[in-house]
Formats: structure tokens, sequence, C-alpha cells
């Protein structure tokens, strides 16, 4: 599946009228790729993940999945069609692993709110797809930051939508499960065909593990590529490097200038 975008122009209600974040935005995103989502803070990712989750309305343009626009589809429509991963950690007690991955089942489920046999057994396969089968029986409150966040990847598997959004997925988490967590949403893309799509302010990791990178600029707006294409171009130069910090484009590295 891919989502396309035409000239999308983004932003929200201000005491002004509509403050306008970003504009004239044009691209694809694909299934089974890896799309990282760059840019400094206040430059507008949050605001255009909330947009593309259509829990804000777009100032202009077009947002179409599969072939349709957004805003064409119904809340029990998109509640199958977009599982979304959100950076807050949820505050939720008296409740175990495998009851909240349960809870992505909620738009198959009877007016009841009864699970069938299958929808167990596909919250049972999303809980062995994170590798947390160790945890599924653990209060929520019990897990660590990194732990949480596969639970919640998982809670986004077992509402088994096409195209999965997450905004700031590897926030809050040491190095080692920031790589578990990219490599496991890289993985998901790949198996599954999914369309992935994430914004992170862990840019070196980004540029190792995605297939496809939106940077997004007060300067540029958002320019698309592969990490290769970006770095040949100077994009992610004139991103990254400031006093003191240098890109290599050929390596993908940040390099930080030591002063004695």
């Amino acid at each position: 599946m891919t989502i396309q975008l035409r000239q999308l122009s983004i932003g929200y209600p201000s005491k002004r009228g509509v403050r306008v974040v970003a504009e004239d935005i044009s691209g694809a995103i694909r299934s089974g790729e890896l799309t990282c989502l760059l840019g400094a803070n206040g430059v507008g990712k949050s605001t255009l993940l909330r947009t593309l989750s259509a829990f804000q309305s777009k100032i202009g343009g077009e947002v179409l999945i599969q072939g349709r626009d957004l805003s064409d589809y119904t809340d029990k429509e998109l509640s199958r069609l977009i599982g979304v991963v959100l950076t807050e950690k949820p505050d939720i007690r008296n409740m175990t692993v495998r009851e909240l991955v349960s809870l992505g089942r909620s738009p198959y489920t009877d007016f009841w709110g009864n699970y069938s046999k299958e929808d167990l057994q596909i919250v049972d396969e999303s809980i062995r797809q994170v590798g947390i089968e160790n945890l599924s029986r653990r209060p929520i409150q019990t897990l660590s930051d990194g732990e949480r966040q596969k639970v919640m990847i998982a809670k986004a598997l077992a509402q088994q939508t096409p195209v999965i959004y997450l905004d700031e997925p590897t926030a809050f988490l040491d190095y080692p499960s920031k790589v578990e967590v990219l490599q496991l949403l890289r993985r998901i893309c790949s198996e599954a065909n999914k369309t992935v799509f994430l914004s992170t302010h862990d840019v070196e990791l980004a540029l190792q593990l995605a297939d496809t990178v939106w940077l997004m600029t007060r300067e540029d707006g958002v320019t698309i590529g592969s990490p290769q294409q970006l770095a040949r171009e100077g994009a992610l130069a004139r991103f990254i490097e400031r006093e003191g910090t240098t890109f290599d484009p050929e390596t993908l590295a940040i390099r930080v200038r030591k002063d004695n």
C-alpha cells in the first residue's frame, strides 16, 4: 500500500486564525519500507503525523490512501486502516501486557466487546512477533520503558492495520533498546509488508536502518530520498552540521570535534 501526499499543508488553529506549520508537502510512503521522518524540534513532525492519522484536519492538499482521500474514511474504517503509537508513556495500572495488547482487537469485537478465538490467536501472535512472550502476564506498571514500547508496538500489530505511524518510538530508551525497536520495525516492514512511518531524533540510527528518509526543515520543507541520496545531495549535511559537528556523506557518520 502506498500513501500519497499531494501539496499537503498542515497546521493548527491559533488566536490569529490558522497557523500554517508546513505546506506544499508531496511524496509517497510505501509499504515494505521503513520510512523515517527527521527534523528539528518545532518544525512540524508531530503535526504531520497527527494530520496523517486524522487526529487533526489538514489545511489544504490531499492525503490519499488506496486512492481515497483520508477525510472520506469513517472512524471505523480508519481504526482498521491505521495503527498509531504515540510518544507518551501509557499511564495504565492493574492491566497485564496481554490485556493491553488485546485492546488492539477493539475495532473487530462485537457490541459487547467480546473476543473471538481468532482475536486471541492474533493477540498471541502479535506478542510473539515482538518477542515479549515472557512479559505477557506482567502488569504494565512493572515494565521498563523499552519493554513498554514493545508492548505498544504489539498492540498496533494486533490491530492488523496495513499502516502504522509512530511518533518518537525510541524516546526515553537506552541505546541498545533504541536499536532493538528500530530493527523490530524494519523487520515488520519487510516480513508483513506494512507501511511504517515514524518520527525520530535518533538521526544516526535512522540513517543506518531507514529505507527512505523524509527530512523536514523550515528552509527546504520536506526533502525525500534514501539516506545515501540525501547525503550526496548535501541535504543531510545542511541539517546536521553545526559549529563543532561534521557529517561524512560516505559513511553517514556524524562526528563531534573535541575542543581542548
